[in-house]
């Protein structure tokens, strides 16, 4: 399985590529691109509400600010990629994830897709199970960086039972951490099929870890209609709405307003036979691309 690793300290190499990040994002808000693929990419604070509806669950420990993202960073290096997803409060670990055999962090889960060509029928089209999304053709995912509070045995686990069929485009990243307000996955550059290329797209799902998912999800927290200890409320309580609490948007106009729009175009009325032409679209950013 592509990526397929467990979590080890810090790497000499991961030190490397830490130090060739990428500048910060300009300040009128738009991608800071540093070429071979490296880039900083900002999103704006207090869109964590998916289409604009969505209220976080009642348990103490989904803290504010938890799933907002605040910045994507790629930072590549001779072997390895450095992903780095921020948030908008400091990352914590109620559940004491290494008890577990977690991985420093407890309540986020972030999906991130990965468009390496740009071309119809070369992808996937449908979100990773539990997201409830779905993607364009000319903009289908190549490959999906998991960042999970599980350990690699889990996720790989629920990969092969939830989806087998893309398992060799799903990367579990060798490394998985967080450090301050920032999820930072390191990844193998051969899992992603070779360096990344500023032509690349990505769209970054924001979730949270769920230790007892539906028989369906790959590790995802369920949005239902009204919020609970430990569910989202403001959406519904069928498998239509996008279970996504933030996601990036492509520069341009108001980002926040461009979320909610698209995270708020599925089927309301497709309650039990859900199918992929009911979901939210989302879009990939491809930050870089000329």
């Amino acid at each position: 399985m592509a990526g397929c690793a467990t979590t080890s300290p810090t790497t000499p190499s991961t030190t490397a590529a830490a130090t060739a990040a990428p500048a910060p994002a300009s300040a009128s808000g738009g991608p800071a691109c540093s070429g071979s693929g490296a880039f900083t990419f900002p999103d704006p604070v207090g869109d964590d509400n998916g289409p604009g509806t969505y209220t976080y669950p009642t348990d103490a420990v989904y803290k504010p600010g938890s799933f907002d993202i605040t910045e994507l960073q790629v930072v590549p290096s001779a072997d390895q990629v450095e992903f780095r997803v921020s948030v908008n409060g400091r990352i914590e670990d109620p559940w004491d994830s290494p008890a577990w055999g977690g991985n420093g962090f407890s309540v986020q889960m972030v999906f991130i897709h990965i468009d390496t060509d740009h071309k119809p029928g070369s992808g996937v089209q449908d979100g990773l199970p539990g997201t409830n999304v779905r993607f364009k053709a000319e903009e289908a995912w190549d490959r999906a960086v998991i960042i999970s509070p599980q350990g690699a045995i889990r996720v790989n686990s629920e990969i092969e039972q939830k989806a087998p069929q893309w398992k060799d485009r799903i990367i579990v990243p060798r490394v998985t951490r967080a450090s301050g307000r920032t999820l930072i996955a390191v990844v193998d550059t051969r899992a992603l099929g070779g360096p990344p290329q500023d032509s690349w797209g990505y769209q970054v799902l924001m979730q949270s870890n769920e230790g007892f998912p539906a028989k369906t999800d790959l590790l995802t927290r369920k949005v239902n209609e009204f919020e609970g200890q430990h569910r989202f409320g403001g959406g519904t309580d069928y498998d239509n709405d996008p279970h996504v609490i933030d996601i990036i948007v492509p520069p341009g106009g108001d980002p926040v307003q461009k979320q909610h729009e698209i995270l708020s175009k599925y089927n309301k009325a497709a309650t039990t036979d859900v199918k992929p032409a009911d979901l939210a679209v989302v879009p990939m950013v491809y930050p870089c691309a000329k």
